[in-house]
């Protein structure tokens, strides 16, 4: 009688980043992955230590996929908007898996990688040294949260993005302008969260790199 398939570590993570792709991190479980490779959970086990340390696994490879081919050109806040936009487009077609590395963040090759040209750059800028580590956990921070938030809007049904804009313009046109002046005053202008995420995604992080710099320039 044959015996039990054994999966490797790749397979294992293609099925996880697909069940992913097709629900979200909160119900994803391991118990459940077993279920749709047709196998038990202690076999995975064998590979991952823990759910974690295999979602980590999963945002890793997206990572790894984003810095496939890339070559640092232009001065230092070339190089930052290059890769963060990488990255960007890199969750943008998985949008789900935005939320695992935002979540759990990645300690892989993937990681390394992208890590070592943020801290080469930085390095580039004039900061100094000491100063580094702080400005790249900012900007780390940034980068994931703008990246999570917009692959969250991107996953929205068609039904829910129109409900979602009704009620913005409820919320806004119709402010009270005695209780909400400066929301009244606004209202024709304000855009909802959902709108201009690309423009916004780069005028944020253009401010940050404006920021280091100004700190980087000799006082």
């Amino acid at each position: 009688m044959a015996g039990r398939r054994r999966w490797s570590s790749e397979e294992i993570l293609d099925a996880a980043a697909e069940l992913l792709r097709t629900s979200d991190a909160e119900s994803f479980s391991v118990r459940k992955l077993a279920a749709t490779l047709g196998t038990d959970s202690s076999s995975l086990y064998r590979h991952f230590r823990s759910r974690t340390e295999l979602l980590r696994a999963v945002a890793d490879r997206v990572l790894l996929a984003s810095m496939d081919g890339y070559r640092a050109e232009g001065d230092w806040k070339r190089r930052i908007t290059a890769l963060a936009l990488r990255l960007r487009d890199a969750f943008g077609r998985q949008p789900q898996l935005a939320a695992v590395w935002g979540r759990h963040a990645s300690g892989g090759a993937g990681s390394r990688l992208v890590m070592e040209e943020v801290l080469s750059a930085l390095r580039a800028s004039g900061l100094p040294d000491e100063q580094i580590p702080v400005r790249y956990h900012r900007l780390a921070v940034l980068i994931a949260s703008l990246i999570a938030s917009e692959a969250g809007v991107s996953t929205i049904t068609g039904d829910e993005h129109a409900q979602g804009m009704e009620l913005f313009r409820v919320a806004v046109l119709g402010a009270d302008p005695e209780r909400f002046p400066a929301l009244a005053h606004f209202a024709r202008d304000i855009r909802p969260l959902g709108a201009d995420r690309g423009a916004a995604f780069e005028d944020i992080l253009a401010a940050q790199l404006a920021e280091i710099e100004a700190a980087a320039r000799p006082s």
